[in-house]
């Protein structure tokens, strides 16, 4: 039980760096339990998702000035948001069993890692970053890209930044918007997941998944502040680089298998 309440903190404090830093949480999520050995309630989706409501409290806790300042005064701008929630809510309804049964795979991600990073960098070259303002056709095309972020490797952040990139979007401006639209959809997954949780309580530890959501909304909220304030003076290669390695660790890993 003791290794368990370890686990728990471990992939917690990861989840809540890597959902905000554009590497994927769900790849790591994936791969900790992979390279440790580590099996039962910490491998499973259920607990990935009631991670995710550790980085939800944080971005709520982060931006509810920008969510209250949505609702009283900038209907336009929530209406852009709702907008481009619907893609990447209608993908996780209709592929959430087949991406629980068949995405959570280390060879996929080594995939989704290096090409999405090669997705970033060409953002970053070709992104002339000289718009602040979303509009409704950057919203959807962010979220349509948002959606791909279903797929484990490819990271929810990483991906909705690029797109706001090719959108020449600032960086910041990217992120920020990101990280807006993010929230329904994180909201909506632990809402979906968090019902087999109240379904079947004889089956979860709760005391295990607290400890795991503590973790992640502490490591979440410090990722968020680092992030924004990051990407106000340097590009996003430092991460792409750490993709590259990371898909490298991966393969010598399974080679060794």
């Amino acid at each position: 039980m003791e290794n368990d309440f370890f686990r728990a903190i471990i992939l917690g404090i990861v989840q809540g760096l890597t959902e905000f830093l554009p590497v994927s949480s769900t790849a790591h999520l994936i791969l900790f339990p992979w390279f440790f050995g580590w099996r039962g309630q910490v491998d499973t989706l259920a607990f990935d998702v009631a991670l995710h409501g550790g980085t939800l409290l944080a971005l709520l806790v982060c931006f509810y000035r920008d969510w209250v300042h949505l609702f009283l005064n900038d209907r336009r701008m929530l209406a852009y948001i709702l907008a481009g929630i619907v893609p990447a809510g209608a993908a996780g309804i209709l592929l959430n069993k087949h991406i629980e049964s068949t995405l959570r795979n280390p060879l996929l991600i080594i995939f989704t890692l290096i090409g999405f990073g090669v997705l970033m960098v060409m953002a970053e070259r070709l992104s002339r970053k000289s718009r602040e303002c979303v509009s409704m056709s950057d919203s959807l095309f962010v979220g349509v890209a948002q959606a791909i972020a279903l797929v484990p490797g490819v990271s929810r952040s990483g991906i909705t930044i690029t797109a706001g990139l090719f959108k020449d979007l600032t960086r910041e401006s990217a992120a920020r918007f990101s990280f807006l639209l993010s929230t329904p959809v994180v909201a909506g997954a632990v809402l979906l997941e968090g019902r087999k949780l109240v379904a079947s309580p004889e089956v979860y530890h709760f005391d295990i998944i607290l400890t795991g959501i503590i973790a992640s909304f502490v490591s979440g909220y410090l990722a968020i502040r680092f992030l924004l304030g990051f990407l106000k003076r340097h590009p996003l290669h430092v991460f792409v680089y750490y993709r590259f390695a990371l898909a490298a660790i991966i393969g010598v890993w399974w080679l060794r298998q």
